[in-house]
């Protein structure tokens, strides 16, 4: 059967394989408050081009939905503020551009999926209604056109008896199945870059396996670019190109999804990818990262992970690193290899 996708090509200039799509350049996002003023997003950068994914880690309050929502338009201001920095979509700013001109490319262009689907779905409409919006909006469909459309991009995404279920509400679906919905709801335009933020979360694992290899296989069909935002390393394994791991609203490390996994260069990353639960330490503690990420109005000096970390020395306790290239142990730079850390060297060769 032809897919909407097929048949509502909104994007006959979607861009090759490779090519840049979107830059986030020196960003910084504040947010006033009574008690001071909270730095969410410290000068991230990264960027991702068509077909490929990026994954973005970390724990919760490193800033990686603010950047998403930042890159979206959707950040409430105030008390959010973006103070600095440039989102370079196909080479222009979007921190630039109008209201309307950023509305034009929202939903169109880029598409976000939000972690939580029964409060992201409207209770009192039907699923059909609301994946159906975006075609009555942006194309001026017809009820019965988007309703048609709206099965279509239901079956696509693997929901049982969609034409049966297009006018259930969200409560009547499972989470996985919600899930799929919120997939089908970003995949309706046809957008060049999708950004998922936590898609599995609150789902067991079998569905989250389903969820994620559903996300590869369109991004992967359709040249889409991916953002995957994430707290869970155990699910971008098989899915990401390249990773972006932040802390405390700053990028401490950068790389190829597989070197990342088998040598990180920075003490954090090490500590996540050691408290991903093994089979071969069965009846063993879980090891957990010490302490708490920091409190945004008060981030330590220095190095903002040097509390919780096993490596610390006096410089980090004074110094903030900035991100530095890796080099193998020839001093020859690794592509894409980047860390947030004075001692590097040691966590990588070490």
């Amino acid at each position: 059967m032809t897919t909407v996708i097929e048949n509502n090509n909104q994007n006959s200039d979607r861009l090759e394989v490779g090519t840049p799509l979107l830059e986030v350049k020196d960003l910084h996002v504040e947010f006033h408050t009574r008690d001071g003023v909270a730095k969410a997003v410290n000068g991230v950068n990264y960027s991702v081009a068509a077909g490929e994914t990026l994954a973005v880690l970390g724990e919760s309050g490193s800033g990686k939905s603010v950047t998403a929502q930042t890159i979206m338009g959707i950040l409430d201001m105030p008390p959010g503020k973006i103070t600095k920095g440039e989102i370079l979509f196909r080479g222009k700013d979007m921190l630039t551009m109008s209201n309307e001109e950023r509305r034009k490319i929202r939903g169109r262009k880029i598409a976000m999926i939000f972690q939580d689907a029964l409060s992201a779905l409207n209770p009192v409409l039907s699923v059909g209604y609301q994946l159906g919006e975006m075609f009555r909006v942006h194309q001026g469909a017809s009820r019965a056109e988007a309703k048609a459309k709206a099965i279509e991009l239901m079956d696509r995404v693997r929901i049982p008896a969609a034409a049966q279920r297009v006018n259930d509400y969200p409560h009547q679906f499972s989470g996985g199945m919600r899930q799929r919905i919120m997939i089908a709801m970003a995949l309706a335009l046809q957008p060049d870059l999708i950004i998922a933020d936590e898609p599995t979360t609150a789902l067991d694992v079998t569905v989250q396996a389903q969820v994620m290899d559903l996300l590869a296989e369109l991004q992967a069909e359709y040249n889409m670019g991916l953002i995957l935002i994430t707290h869970d390393l155990g699910v971008v394994a098989d899915v990401a190109d390249k990773i972006a791991v932040m802390y405390a609203g700053r990028i401490v490390e950068t790389a190829p999804v597989h070197d990342l996994y088998a040598n990180p260069a920075h003490p954090y990353t090490k500590g996540l990818l050691r408290s991903i639960p093994r089979l071969d330490q069965k009846g063993q503690d879980l090891y957990a990262i010490k302490g708490l990420p920091p409190n945004l109005l008060k981030v330590p000096t220095g190095c903002a992970f040097n509390p919780r970390c096993d490596v610390v020395t006096d410089l980090c306790r004074t110094d903030a690193p900035e991100l530095h290239q890796v080099t193998d142990k020839d001093g020859v730079e690794l592509t894409g290899r980047r860390s947030a850390c004075h001692l590097w060297k040691e966590t990588l060769h070490g």
